[in-house]
C-alpha cells in the first residue's frame, strides 16, 4: 500500500478551519513541523493564543480529515501557541515595542467595577499561559495596587545603556501604577500636560519585558487619558464594561463615540453585577435588571464576551489583593473570568489577522 505523501497532508489540511478566524490552517500559518513517515504524520498546530477555547475542535477537524486519506495510519497533532500582535495607530511610535497586544479597559462612567474586571482579566490570560501584564493608568484614583495586594519600588535595571522601572510583580504579574509614586492621602489635581507625561513615563520609561498582553486599567469617563493614550501608543483594542440597566446605553454610546473619534477599535463588551446568586436559596437575582450591555453590544454589533455575577468574595479579594481566580480558582466567577479572557484573546486574534499582509508558511522536517 502507498503511504500518503506530504503533498496530501498539506492539501487535506486546507480543508480545516479556524473557526474563529474562518480561515483555513494552512493558509494562516498554524501547521509547523509537517512530517510524514511511512504513513504516520506528526505536525503542531501553532494557536494564535494560548486561551484559545477552540484547541479541540481543531483538533478533531484535523484528524478526521487525515483519516480519510489512503496510506495514512496514525495522526500525532502537537499543540503550540504563538499570540500574534494586533496593535495599531498609523503615524505613532510604539512605545511598548515587547508587547504584541495592548487592551483598553475602560468604561463611560464610573462604579461599574472597570478596575475589578481588568485586575481579573489580566490574572486569567496568565492563568491561560499567555505572559501579561497589568497597567494602573486611573491617575486620578489607582486602585490597582490594592486590589492586587502589592506595593511598588522603584528599582531601576540598566536595559540596553538606559536605566528603565521595573515593575513588581503580584500574582506572577508585573504590575504598574502612579500609585506607586503617590501619597495615598494626597489628592492628584494635575492638568493635561501632566497627566500626558506621567502617562509617557508609565509606558515608555518601564522595563515591561516581552508580553503577549497588557492589559491597561483606564480611567472611567472620556477625557484627556483616553486621548493622551490614541495620540501616545499604539493599542490593540478597548474592552467596554457596563452594568445591565438599560441606561447603561447611553454610557455605551458615550464610550463609543470617543474611541470611534480617536480611531481605537472596541473588540467587546461585557456586563458586569449582572446577577446575584443567593447563599440561602441558589437562585439567580438580578438586582439590576440584566441584560442591557448585550443589547448594547446588539445595537452596535460589537462583540459581546460575557457577563460577571456579583459576589462577595470577588469584592473580598479586591480588598484583600487577592483576585478571586487566585482565591477561588474553581468558583463560577472565575470560571467565568477564564471564559471572557479566552473570548477576548480570540477577538485580538481576530484583529491580528485582519492586520497581516505576509503570506503563510510552512516549516517541514526533513
Amino acid at each position: 500500500m502507498e503511504h500518503a505523501t506530504q503533498e496530501q497532508i498539506v492539501e487535506a489540511l486546507k480543508k480545516v478551519q479556524d473557526p474563529e478566524l474562518h480561515r483555513d490552517i494552512v493558509s494562516l500559518g498554524m501547521v509547523k513541523n509537517l512530517a510524514v513517515n511511512n504513513g504516520k504524520v506528526t505536525f503542531t498546530v501553532e494557536l494564535t493564543t494560548p486561551a484559545c477555547p477552540l484547541r479541540e475542535s481543531i483538533d478533531a477537524d484535523c484528524k478526521k480529515t487525515l483519516a480519510g486519506i489512503p496510506g495514512v495510519s496514525s495522526v500525532e497533532i502537537n499543540f503550540g501557541a504563538q499570540v500574534r500582535g494586533s496593535k495599531s495607530g498609523a503615524g505613532q511610535t510604539d512605545l511598548l515595542p515587547t508587547v504584541k497586544n495592548v487592551v483598553l479597559v475602560a468604561a463611560g462612567k464610573g462604579g461599574v467595577g472597570k478596575s475589578t474586571v481588568a485586575a481579573n482579566l489580566a490574572v486569567a490570560l496568565k492563568m491561560h499561559g499567555a505572559a501579561t501584564g497589568l497597567l494602573d493608568a486611573d491617575i486620578y484614583g489607582p486602585s490597582v495596587p490594592m486590589m492586587m495586594g502589592v506595593k511598588g519600588e522603584a528599582n531601576k535595571i540598566e536595559v540596553n545603556g538606559a536605566y528603565k522601572i521595573a515593575p513588581p510583580l503580584a500574582h506572577g504579574l508585573p504590575v504598574m501604577s502612579i500609585g506607586f509614586f503617590l501619597d495615598p492621602d494626597q489628592a492628584v489635581i494635575w492638568r493635561g500636560p501632566m497627566l500626558g507625561k506621567a502617562l509617557h513615563q508609565l509606558m515608555a520609561d518601564v522595563h515591561w519585558g516581552e508580553l503577549d498582553y497588557l492589559v491597561v486599567d483606564m480611567p472611567p469617563g472620556t477625557g484627556d487619558v483616553q486621548i493622551t493614550f490614541s495620540q501616545q501608543l499604539k493599542v490593540s483594542g478597548a474592552l467596554l464594561v457596563a452594568t445591565p440597566q438599560d441606561v447603561a446605553l447611553a454610557d455605551v454610546i458615550r464610550a463609543k463615540s470617543m474611541f470611534d473619534k480617536v480611531m481605537i477599535p472596541i473588540v467587546g463588551i461585557i456586563e458586569n453585577m449582572s446577577y446575584f446568586i443567593c447563599d440561602g436559596c441558589g437562585k439567580n437575582h438580578e438586582i439590576f435588571s440584566r441584560g442591557g450591555a448585550q443589547r448594547a453590544a446588539e445595537r452596535f454589533n460589537i462583540p459581546y464576551l460575557g457577563e460577571i455575577p456579583i459576589t462577595a468574595a470577588l469584592r473580598e479579594g479586591g480588598d484583600k489583593g487577592i483576585p478571586i481566580l487566585i482565591q477561588e480558582p474553581k468558583s463560577e466567577v472565575s470560571k467565568r473570568f477564564l471564559e471572557i479572557a479566552a473570548r477576548l484573546a480570540g477577538q485580538l486574534s481576530i484583529a491580528s489577522e485582519r492586520a497581516r499582509k505576509n503570506g503563510p508558511t510552512i516549516i517541514t522536517t526533513s
